[in-house]
């Protein structure tokens, strides 16, 4: 089968790509990327061949979804501080990027799109742990866009009956994420300051909570998902239930390190989330055999694959 990924050059798509090209029934992996965020080094010698185009371009859409399978659509324009400066930009890339996405799927032949959404959408809704089936609360641009990516997708799934999934992402982390950046993840922030001797900055007094995913994990549930065609007219959590302080991530890298980082608190930032946690109940029914990587475990690669780069090497 051939598959594409939208966004596959970037961190969760890249990953993806390797994970694909393991399994037997693909034999092709395209990524499309307008490499605003992503980077050609992260698929140096993977096997998935780059188209370089936007998914607000039609031609480039149509030409990448070309006798594919199935769409992965991972694009977008990440972060949620991002958001908050530029409303419109997020909405663009995120809201009408899906739409063309799964238009591009239609005219492809009605192929299966699997997209990604965000834990964000639960928002101000403090119940926990979070299910698909609360009321959703966005408190950001980002978690607006995000809601609509996954409304979009189920609702061509109830329309048109194309083969959708819409997972709701929850602090994924691993190899390959970027840091050195204003909008950078807090698992590459940490992981990037403290390889540094620099302070590892908390927004808040570090008591909120996240249930962080590791990468190979979200990537093994994307190939399930479209090497066996799962469906859903209902959203996903791609996450297992834990509750991690940030606090207590800090305590985690310290163990691993063998010395603990200082920490500088500083003021919340605006639509952040306080507590984040999900319930599986829905992601174990499709996918039952899946076994997450512990985070302690999750650390520890991701901590390997930041000292094998140059800017950390002693």
């Amino acid at each position: 089968m051939k598959v594409i990924i939208t966004g596959g050059a970037g961190f969760i798509g890249s990953n993806l790509g390797r994970e694909l090209l393991r399994r037997p029934e693909v034999m092709e992996v395209v990524a499309l990327d307008d490499l605003s965020t992503g980077s050609r080094v992260n698929l140096d010698g993977t096997g998935v061949r780059l188209i370089e185009g936007s998914i607000l371009d039609r031609e480039a859409l149509d030409t990448a979804c070309q006798a594919a399978d199935a769409v992965v659509h991972l694009a977008a324009l990440p972060s949620v501080p991002r958001s908050v400066i530029d409303p419109v930009a997020s909405h663009h890339a995120n809201a009408t990027g899906t739409l063309e996405v799964l238009q591009a799927a239609r005219r492809a032949g009605g192929i299966q799109v699997v997209v990604a959404s965000s834990s964000s959408v639960y928002g101000a809704n403090r119940e926990l742990p979070k299910r698909e089936g609360m009321r959703t609360a966005p408190i950001s641009p980002y978690a607006v866009s995000k809601q609509a990516t996954e409304a979009y997708a189920m609702s061509f799934g109830h329309t048109y009956g194309l083969p959708t999934l819409a997972f709701r992402f929850f602090n994924v982390y691993g190899p390959l994420q970027a840091a050195g950046h204003a909008y950078a993840a807090v698992v590459p922030a940490f992981v990037d300051a403290a390889l540094r001797g620099e302070p590892l900055t908390i927004h808040g007094d570090g008591e909120q909570t996240r249930d962080f995913t590791y990468v190979g994990t979200v990537t093994r549930i994307l190939a399930d998902a479209v090497t066996r065609t799962v469906t859903d007219l209902e959203p996903v959590n791609l996450a297992f239930g834990t509750r991690t302080s940030l606090n207590a991530l800090v305590g985690q890298l310290a163990d691993l390190l063998g010395h603990r980082p200082a920490v500088d608190h500083v003021a919340p930032r605006a639509g952040d989330v306080r507590d984040s946690q999900a319930d599986n109940a829905r992601l174990l029914h499709h996918f039952p055999d899946v076994e997450p990587v512990p985070l302690r475990e999750g650390l520890e690669q991701t901590l390997d694959w930041f000292r094998t780069l140059p800017e950390y090497q002693a």
